[in-house]
């Protein structure tokens, strides 16, 4: 059975979120940065067998030289001309975390290359930082930032996800295991009035 973990918590520095998920496959969704994520893999599960990245912002990405060193594991993400990225995922590629398969939607508006990862058959959405709880969303004033195209991809993430969606984890912030659908319209709705 698949199960998610975020390595970074409690972490008190400027990180994202970094979800081990373990299962047939045990993957690392996003690096995070300046904490010692190999010692968390290692206490957790020994090892990984892949690094994916729902996006190359620095908090994101700031891990990924001391787990690829220490794991010897390729690097997953959309854009395969990012120097950190060794295999590219395509929007509509499916990818396998854990013990299900992740359909990847590419979701740009916060950064370019920004991905997310969803699993009907598990429940389960990886935001990255699209989305939020309680109606958050990513921020657009950033290089690649845009509100209009932030919304689109919002959009284009509602027109996949229905109530089987039990579980959304975050690139921010708590993970949401109650409604996690009505979060996602809110941050839709949320988006569209800025």
């Amino acid at each position: 059975m698949t199960t998610v973990r975020n390595i970074a918590a409690g972490v008190r520095s400027m990180t994202s979120n970094a979800f081990l998920v373990d299962g047939e496959r045990a993957v690392l969704v996003d690096a995070g940065s300046d904490f010692d994520a190999v010692a968390r893999i290692e206490d957790a599960t020994g090892s990984i067998d892949a690094l994916v990245l729902t996006h190359t912002h620095p908090d994101h990405v700031g891990n990924v030289e001391s787990v690829v060193e220490a794991f010897g594991v390729d690097i997953w993400g959309y854009d395969p001309d990012h120097p950190l990225v060794d295999h590219a995922i395509e929007d509509g590629e499916t990818v396998r975390l854990g013990d299900h398969d992740f359909e990847a939607l590419h979701t740009p508006g916060h950064k370019d290359d920004h991905l997310c990862f969803h699993s009907a058959e598990a429940g389960i959405l990886f935001a990255g930082d699209l989305v939020f709880a309680n109606g958050g969303f990513g921020r657009t004033d950033l290089p690649e930032g845009n509100r209009e195209t932030l919304v689109d991809s919002i959009e284009y993430l509602l027109a996949t996800l229905d109530e089987t969606l039990s579980a959304m984890y975050v690139g921010h912030g708590p993970a949401v295991d109650s409604n996690p659908l009505y979060h996602v319209e809110l941050a839709a709705q949320a988006a569209k009035m800025g």
